[in-house]
């Protein structure tokens, strides 16, 4: 019931996007973080390639004005999250994407002079992104950026640490620094070369993202630049609860709790779900 309560919402707020009924003013002061993610859910069904793992998308929404920023002993900054909300979809990023633009609505898109949506640089991220949010800065975790830098090096220097590891740190401090151009060009000379069992082509994913690596001047504008935030929803809503030892779950029954479990970690309990409990008998009496 509180899913398709969410769904029928989801849907108005994308025909109003469809439509050109939504006003925009970013006038307020501040910047409001979107950040997504997919996660592997355990089903009883098998796909057409007998896979019974399905995807599992989630979205984050935060504004700065819900983030306490403040300083520690050793001059470091700190920061704490106070206010956030989830929703959870298991299901093509065609339905996923209309929860996200509404959760981004209630949180305030469109408002804020700044939006900027952070992830690991998947294709379909990207995508939706520039669909649904044009004017935001994408981001790509630089975390996930090095990891993959560094899974690459072991490959390109045969697991050789001496090698591998000056240049993994090289190169991820030169992103850091927004050498980018460099870097390309010293990986251009590389990116015919075969690594055999290598599932990183690094040339082309840091292409493929050459407008969301700029973490130089980011950083100076004091975004955050990584997505460690939803990769910890990702386990506060769905694997404490659905990735259990042994667990294998229908899809019909997976959402609901989902989405329950998004609406608690939210703060949205008495708001969403008990409001409509209450409404629905007060309909009734």
């Amino acid at each position: 019931m509180i899913f398709a309560e969410d769904c029928r919402n989801a849907e108005t707020a994308f025909l109003r996007l469809d439509r050109s009924e939504l006003t925009f003013t970013n006038d307020k002061p501040g910047v409001l973080y979107i950040q997504t993610d997919g996660a592997a859910l355990n089903t009883r069904t098998k796909d057409e390639n007998g896979s019974t793992w399905r995807e599992s998308k989630l979205g984050e929404v935060v504004s700065s004005d819900n983030i306490h920023f403040w300083t520690d002993k050793n001059g470091k900054r700190q920061h704490k999250i106070q206010k956030k909300e989830y929703v959870s979809y298991v299901g093509s990023v065609k339905e996923f994407k209309k929860h996200l633009f509404a959760c981004a609505l209630r949180g305030g898109y469109g408002h804020y002079t700044n939006t900027v949506v952070l992830s690991d640089g998947a294709t379909w991220i990207r995508n939706m992104s520039q669909e649904l949010f044009p004017d935001a800065q994408q981001i790509l975790d630089y975390y996930h950026l090095c990891e993959n830098v560094n899974e690459y090096a072991k490959y390109l220097f045969k697991q050789d640490e001496s090698r591998f590891k000056p240049w993994s740190k090289d190169v991820c401090d030169a992103l850091k620094r927004s050498e980018y151009h460099r870097v390309l060009a010293e990986l251009e000379k590389l990116k015919d070369k075969k690594l055999k069992d290598c599932r990183i082509n690094l040339y082309g994913y840091i292409s493929n993202n050459i407008n969301n690596i700029d973490y130089k001047n980011y950083i100076a504008r004091g975004y955050f630049i990584g997505s460690g935030a939803i990769e910890s929803g990702n386990k506060i809503v769905l694997q404490q609860r659905l990735k259990q030892a042994g667990m294998r779950w229908n899809v019909e029954t997976a959402q609901p709790l989902l989405t329950l479990r998004a609406k608690y970690e939210s703060g949205l309990w008495d708001d969403d779900v008990v409001s409509f409990f209450l409404k629905a008998v007060l309909e009734d009496a």
